[in-house]
C-alpha cells in the first residue's frame, strides 16, 4: 500500500509540473495561475499546495526536474567519454543543450535566473545554485576521467579546467536566454568554437 501511495503522490506530482509548463509556455508564467495549474493537473488547489507554496516553488521544481534528466544522461557520458577532449566536451555540453527547452522556455528560464539572484536567500535561489553546483560538479568529472585516462595533460588542474569549460558554458546559456531569436544550432557552435583552443591545450594527443 506504500508503494501505491509513494506512485499515486508521484504521479499528481508530475501531472502538476506538465500543467504548469504547459501554462506558463502559452501564458507566460506571470499570467499563470496556480488555480489553472491545479485544474489542468486535475487535482485541488488544495492538493497542489500540499506539494508547492508558490509558482516560483513550482517553477524551481521544474528546473530541478529538468536539471536530475540531464544528470541521469550525462552519467553514461561521463563514465565512457570519447577520448578526445574536444569530443567528449561538446557530448556532454550538447546533450545539456538539447535537453534545456524540454520542460522550460526561455522566459521562464529567465524567471528563474532572475529570482535566484534577486532572492539570494531563498529556498528556490539555494536550490538553483545547487543545480548549478552538480552540473558543474559532472563537468569537472568528465575532464577527471579524461585525465585519468591519459587524454589531459597529467599536470593540468583538472577540476579548475572544469569549472572554466562550466562558467563559460553556462554563460552563454544565459546569453541564449536573453535572445529569443538565437537557435540552439547557434549556441552550440559558439561554445564548441570557444572551448576548442583551451581543449587542445591541455590535450595530451596533440593534432598533427
Amino acid at each position: 500500500m506504500t508503494g501505491l501511495r509513494a506512485r499515486q503522490k508521484a504521479d499528481r506530482n508530475r501531472r502538476i509540473l506538465e500543467a504548469a509548463t504547459t501554462l506558463f509556455r502559452e501564458q507566460g508564467y506571470d499570467a499563470a495561475r496556480i488555480e489553472d495549474i491545479a485544474e489542468m493537473a486535475e487535482v485541488s488547489v488544495g492538493t497542489l499546495y500540499n506539494y508547492y507554496q508558490n509558482k516560483g516553488d513550482v517553477l524551481v521544481a521544474t528546473v530541478s526536474m529538468e536539471v536530475t534528466e540531464v544528470l541521469e544522461a550525462g552519467e553514461s557520458i561521463v563514465a565512457n567519454p570519447p577520448l578526445n577532449v574536444e569530443e567528449a566536451l561538446r557530448a556532454l555540453i550538447e546533450q545539456y543543450y538539447d535537453h534545456s527547452l524540454v520542460y522550460l522556455s526561455k522566459e521562464m528560464w529567465r524567471t528563474a535566473m532572475a529570482s535566484s539572484i534577486q532572492q539570494p536567500e531563498t529556498p528556490l535561489s539555494k536550490r538553483y545554485t545547487e543545480l548549478d553546483q552538480r552540473l558543474c560538479a559532472q563537468v569537472v568529472q568528465l575532464v577527471m576521467t579524461l585525465q585519468r585516462r591519459g587524454v589531459v595533460i597529467a599536470g593540468v588542474d583538472a577540476r579548475a579546467i572544469g569549472e572554466v569549460f562550466f562558467n563559460n558554458l553556462n554563460m552563454m546559456f544565459i546569453e541564449f536566454c536573453k535572445v529569443d531569436a538565437m537557435p540552439l544550432e547557434e549556441l552550440k557552435a559558439r561554445v564548441a568554437e570557444q572551448h576548442r583552443p583551451l581543449a587542445a591545450l591541455i590535450s595530451s594527443v596533440k593534432a598533427v
